[in-house]
């Protein structure tokens, strides 16, 4: 029996690597983008694979809805909420329609996928959805003279590492894993469409994100940093966090006493 996969951003970069590496694995397809050609191009060069094209933008509430229908109601074995846009500077810099539609791809549209998909999910006993994030996620405590400012494009990729732990502890022992996969920089266009030339900066190829992803379903992690040898580095972070949050306490830190 055939596997089902939903792959969003699947025009370009990661998206389209894992779109191509799941259609070779045997998996037919959902392949969404907003640039219709790209994605019949695609399907048009694999014409042994079952690819539907569904041309979407989940930057509007329409596409969305569009998308989260077809994850409701099709029996999918994996999504991955891989869409995304940049849109890299400081909070007061960011235009409001950018603000906007960051907010959109990269919150609102894995939120309202998954949570279309995981009840079907639980249903059948098994799934995985993987939303893609990014290291920029834990780049928060960083001054300014170490990396630029980004405010709402770390925040959203932080959203996706919390939302993506607490659903994974939701959806124990029903069979359906949870990824939030943070890659470092890809060698792909998403840098280019902002106008960021990084062709003299160290990057990870596309085709390796994927292959870290698919290998860390296998290997149960919850957090996938494809770019990080120490994964010890990565469990010191969410025990500090633990720790912090377990030793609150009614009584007025010491600290903020007159």
């Amino acid at each position: 029996m055939s596997r089902l996969a939903l792959v969003t951003g699947a025009t370009s970069g990661i998206g389209r690597a894992f779109a191509a590496r799941l259609a070779a694995d045997g998996y037919d397809l959902v392949v969404v983008g907003r640039r219709q050609e790209r994605l019949e191009e695609f399907a048009a060069s694999r014409p042994g694979a079952g690819i539907r094209t569904v041309a979407a933008d989940l930057s509007t509430d329409e596409g969305i809805d569009t998308v989260a229908g077809i994850c409701a109601d099709e029996p999918l074995d994996l999504l991955v909420n891989n869409a995304g846009v940049a849109h890299y500077m400081p909070l007061a810099e960011l235009p409001a329609d950018k603000a906007r539609e960051l907010v959109h791809v990269k919150v609102v549209a894995p939120t309202m996928l998954a949570r279309a998909a995981v009840a079907g999910m639980r249903e059948r006993g098994g799934g995985a959805i993987v939303n893609v994030a990014g290291m920029i996620a834990f780049s928060g405590p960083a001054p300014r003279s170490q990396m630029p400012r980004r405010a709402v494009y770390a925040g959203t990729l932080a959203h996706l590492v919390a939302m993506s732990q607490t659903l994974s502890a939701e959806l124990e022992g029903t069979g359906v894993a949870v990824q939030v996969l943070c890659p470092g920089v890809v060698a792909t266009e998403f840098h280019e469409r902002q106008g960021l030339d990084l062709s003299a900066v160290p990057r990870m190829s596309a085709d390796d994100v994927v292959t870290a992803c698919l290998r860390g379903l296998e290997l149960g992690e919850v957090v996938c940093a494809p770019g990080v040898e120490d994964a010890g580095l990565l469990d010191a972070v969410f025990r500090a966090q633990l720790a912090a949050f377990g030793g609150q306490s009614p009584e007025l830190a010491t600290r903020y006493r007159a």
